[in-house]
């Protein structure tokens, strides 16, 4: 039986991810969360017996160090952190404590025997794109935010434990991850929530910044075959969609596509932290998953029909 871990596993993606693992009776699954952000709402069934969840915060040593002397993992999935431009902005040290978390995960990964350990990092690392799409071989490092700081050190730990310690890492850069489990304050499901209620959706700026919107399915896919199919160790991949939407545009295709009455209600620009564009080169995405990508409209189909 493969003994996996997975902290923030309580999350969006983490919790989906979570959900698929133990549909697999030879895992058993671990998840951490200290629920923050997270919520139990996202775990799954209580019907099956392959997982346990765990209130517990990576960040903090003597916590998830009992945890994963106890289980000696197969796995671990480091998807634990601070998230939200809104809430990282407003909470720039507490972004910083999430090394703490990196640094923890990875000394007890290496000293239990762990064979590989998984991290979600971020499109943020590419700060505004030097290059487009934005490649996984290139990262110039010109964001100064915390949250992407945060990421960038954390890829180096994962990079540099490898090489001094042989502990085997993939490294995941996650691009909007939306699904029918995400908290209503990330722009899809806010924008979505909103138009079915007929209220107004709010947009910082001329809303011209664009981003590309990756369904969770896609995401979740992608990561087993990664896991089960022992690909990529050792290194970084995009996961996300290359269909390339202005946020303006989304809350019209939101409000057509709902048939809301909501009006589009322009916000001062953010102060920082709201790149211009994001667009991944998926080649490596691709060539895993072997299959059509769901579309913006078909996921955000997939979102009302679930809210309704």
């Amino acid at each position: 039986m493969k003994k996996i871990l997975i902290t923030g596993g309580a999350g969006n993606v983490g919790g989906a991810l979570a959900k698929k693992l133990v549909e697999n009776k030879e895992n058993f699954v671990v998840i951490v969360d200290n629920l923050i952000t997270g919520s139990t709402q996202k775990l799954p069934s209580e019907s099956q017996q392959n997982w346990k969840f765990i209130k517990a915060d990576a960040n903090e040593y003597q916590e998830i160090m009992a945890i994963m002397l106890a289980y000696q993992f197969d796995y671990v999935f480091h998807y634990a952190a601070l998230v939200g431009v809104q809430r990282t902005l407003n909470n720039p040290v507490k972004v910083l404590q999430d090394i703490e978390g990196i640094k923890n995960v990875l000394n007890l990964a290496k000293n239990t025997g762990v064979k590989r350990v998984f991290y979600s990092s971020s499109s943020e690392v590419y700060g505004e794109p030097v290059e487009f799409p934005q490649n996984e071989h290139t990262t110039p490092l010109n964001s100064r935010l915390p949250y992407a700081i945060v990421k960038n050190v954390g890829e180096a730990f994962f990079k540099s434990y490898q090489k001094e310690f042989g502990l085997d890492f993939t490294i995941f850069r996650f691009f909007n991850t939306y699904g029918t489990h995400q908290s209503a304050d990330f722009v899809m499901a806010k924008f979505i929530q909103n138009a079915l209620k007929n209220e107004n959706i709010t947009i910082y700026g001329d809303g011209s910044q664009t981003r590309t919107f990756c369904y969770i399915d896609d995401n979740i896919e992608t990561t087993l075959k990664i896991l089960n199919e022992n690909l990529l160790i050792n290194e970084v991949i995009n996961i996300g969609n290359d269909d390339e939407i202005s946020v303006l545009e989304l809350a019209k295709k939101i409000i057509q596509l709902t048939k809301s009455s909501s009006k589009i209600i322009h916000l001062p620009p953010l102060p920082e932290g709201d790149m211009t564009r994001r667009k991944p080169d998926i080649t490596q995405m691709r060539n895993v998953i072997k299959k059509e990508l769901i579309s913006t409209e078909e996921g955000i189909l997939k979102m009302i029909d679930f809210l309704k």
